[in-house]
């Protein structure tokens, strides 16, 4: 039987450096930084597939209250931790899956060899089989960022904040640190993601800006794919 799915809030605002250094200067006497960022933080590249409709980016730009996304998603490069994930939305609430995957899986699956997928002792493995073979899920955009990630432990709350938001271009090969990018965010904005389960402690909410100015929606994903929309067909044709 498989587990229920735990759903977790999830808020996103758009911050200047200024801003960041405040928050972190009144966050840091209750928050420390997750085990896993060496140095203050870690690299997170993530490869995003798309279905032949389109359906991430179109669901998205709609506003379709339930969406899913998925992804392989690799940290500073390297192929120490690779993990096909797949991220379902409902409104401001996430839950997430994920699989291992290996090097040489992650390069079939470039090449378009899912038969593996289909043996998979991973559900999640299996299902990507089916929308690979099915709905034409290919891939589709890079997403590369600079991640400093804040842990609560009272109510799971985890803050992070993302940073050179850019798309990497010229390949698919998301273990070539090599690959050029195209920034999507102007200089001096970062994004700030904050993520929690049963509550949010009030010494957090305090801190956070307000809602009403720059609360926003937009993904990571799309900016990205919106950036690199002229790799993939003459968008004018469509105007």
């Amino acid at each position: 039987m498989s587990k229920p799915e735990r759903y977790r809030n999830e808020w996103k605002y758009l911050i200047d450096t200024s801003q960041k250094e405040h928050i972190c200067k009144r966050l840091s006497p209750f928050l420390h930084l997750d085990k896993h960022a060496k140095d203050g933080g870690y690299m997170i590249r993530s490869l995003y597939f798309e279905d032949y409709c389109k359906s991430s980016y179109e669901e998205k730009e709609a506003g379709v209250l339930r969406r899913k996304k998925y992804r392989i998603r690799i940290y500073n490069c390297s192929d120490s931790s690779i993990k096909l994930e797949r991220k379902k939305k409902f409104g401001s609430y996430i839950f997430k899956e994920d699989a291992p995957l290996t090097r040489e899986e992650v390069y079939k699956i470039l090449d378009g060899d899912y038969d593996f997928l289909l043996q998979s002792p991973h559900s999640l493995c299996r299902e990507f089989y089916v929308e690979c073979v099915s709905n034409v899920m290919r891939p589709r955009t890079i997403v590369d960022y600079e991640r400093e990630p804040w842990v609560l432990d009272e109510g799971t709350v985890r803050i992070t904040f993302d940073m050179n938001v850019r798309a990497a271009i010229g390949s698919f090969d998301i273990f070539d640190a090599t690959l050029p990018t195209l920034s999507v965010i102007e200089p001096g904005k970062h994004v700030m993601e904050v993520k929690y389960t049963e509550f949010l402690p009030k010494v957090v909410h305090q801190v956070l800006p307000d809602r009403a100015s720059e609360f926003t929606a937009v993904s990571k994903y799309l900016l990205c794919y919106e950036k690199t929309q002229y790799m993939n067909g003459f968008g004018y044709w469509n105007d």
